[in-house]
């Protein structure tokens, strides 16, 4: 089989695919064995028809429609294969006349994934900023401080109530119209004030108030209470029944005893310096990770097909809705909680597609330039992460990949992958200066800008 490709416009490419008669013979004879299978003719079984009696009791154009439907599609997929293409939209396919003694030609017109033609000096010395990893003492402060709340006891206050104290309640719910709603019924709650959970307003009118008072509190029902009742008008009926607040351990050897397995404070401090650094050493990969691909995208200037971005900026408008779906509410919902409206979604949406877009094919091109392959042995062991983490059975869940053709993503994954390592390999990494909050803006420029 024989393919000239031809560039007939921006991103779009016209094959010209010609197939031998000895290639396509095998087909034909499928062609002619599938309508004998089909057709009843007096004196021959079925399946046993001899071809001549086909064309002349069928029809042999009959014989050809069904070859030309099968293999057609079958030599413009193994075309596309050979020359390295990504279409991206379905092909215009143009057949010449057909004859089973001649070659068959035909024509394919179809838009194709752009692609970048890079070298290795593209992809090395990428000037990249690792974030600082160091840990300061402000940050073990407030770790130690979230270790004396978890280990902190609650006393009771005889005063007005301020944010993060703790109050007993029983709590009553009436919907506009007067109708109770049982979900939102409480009775000796221990309540967290600045928890939100029943909504801003609940806070703000228990802030200042004291143990026997009975508060009406209007206010509509929160979206955690899902999609059933969120957004109901309602009135909060909240009898408080007593006050509590922290009471904070000291900050001593014995807290540490308490609160780790270590006998002293320094030697808390030191276990908290060597754990946060080695979490902010894991959290600035992923950090160079970002930049290093970021900086590689900013190197290449390459002019996106329309199709391509609108199918991508479609997918994750959709893949947004269903995430909203699973958590119990609306696309619409989750909007009007951000208040941001469906256009602004989509123009979210193409700037991410537009972002992804290039991201694979700048991982695409490098992983050509370094000629970046993928072994059965990488792509069984992540469809066995992949089988562990669904609980599947990775032979079961290797076929069903293979059935439907994710085993190629899973493999194109793979290899960005990789070339998302080798970038990061490459690149010239530097420590993040530490920011200067000293710093006063020059006096010819506005603050807000500086």
């Amino acid at each position: 089989m024989q393919t000239t490709v031809e560039n007939t416009a921006k991103h779009t490419v016209k094959l010209t695919i010609e197939v031998p008669v000895e290639e396509y013979s095998r087909e034909l004879d499928t062609a002619y064995r599938s309508i004998s299978n089909q057709v009843k003719i007096p004196g021959f079984r079925k399946g046993k028809v001899p071809k001549p009696i086909i064309d002349r009791q069928v029809g042999r154009e009959v014989v050809h429609e069904e070859f030309l439907n099968a293999a057609v599609p079958q030599y413009y997929r193994k075309a596309i294969t050979d020359e390295d293409l990504a279409p991206i939209t379905d092909p215009e396919i143009d057949l010449e006349a057909f004859e089973d003694t001649a070659p068959l030609i035909f024509t394919a017109v179809v838009e194709i994934r752009p692609r970048l033609e890079l070298t290795e000096a593209d992809y090395t010395g990428l000037k990249v900023l690792k974030p600082d990893t160091e840990v300061s003492d402000a940050e073990i402060d407030d770790w130690i401080e979230r270790l004396r709340e978890r280990f902190s006891e609650l006393e009771p206050a005889d005063r007005p109530i301020i944010d993060n104290d703790f109050v007993t309640i029983d709590l009553k719910t009436t919907a506009t119209g007067g109708a109770d709603i049982e979900d939102l019924e409480r009775t000796d709650y221990l309540y967290y004030v600045g928890s939100g959970e029943f909504g801003a307003a609940v806070d703000a009118e228990l802030k200042g108030k004291k143990a026997g008072e009975i508060l009406d509190i209007a206010d509509e029902v929160p979206a955690r209470f899902g999609e059933e009742i969120a957004g109901t008008q309602v009135t909060y009926r909240v009898l408080i029944k007593d006050v509590k607040a922290r009471k904070l351990p000291e900050v001593d050897d014995e807290f540490a005893k308490t609160a780790s397995e270590f006998d002293t404070m320094d030697q808390l401090r030191d276990d908290l310096r060597t754990r946060l650094h080695e979490l902010k050493e894991r959290e600035a990969e992923g950090v160079i990770r970002d930049r290093a691909l970021q900086a590689m995208i900013d190197t290449v200037d390459v002019e996106l097909p329309d199709t391509l971005v609108d199918d991508e900026t479609d997918h994750r408008v959709q893949h947004a809705a269903q995430r909203a779906e699973r958590a119990g509410t609306t696309i619409d919902q989750v909007l009007e909680s951000q208040g941001w409206d469906e256009a602004r979604l989509r123009e979210d949406s193409r700037d991410h597609a537009i972002r992804g877009i290039k991201a694979d094919l700048v991982l695409e091109g490098v992983a050509r330039v370094a000629e970046l392959e993928v072994t059965a042995d990488e792509i069984g062991a992540e469809i066995a992460n992949l089988a562990q983490a669904y609980g599947r059975d990775p032979k079961e869940l290797a076929k069903q990949l293979d059935r439907s053709g994710q085993i190629v993503s899973l493999a194109g994954d793979i290899i960005r992958t990789k070339a998302l390592d080798l970038l990061v390999e490459r690149a010239d990494i530097e420590t993040e200066p530490e920011p200067d909050t000293e710093a006063e803006p020059e006096p010819d420029e506005p603050a807000e800008e500086s």
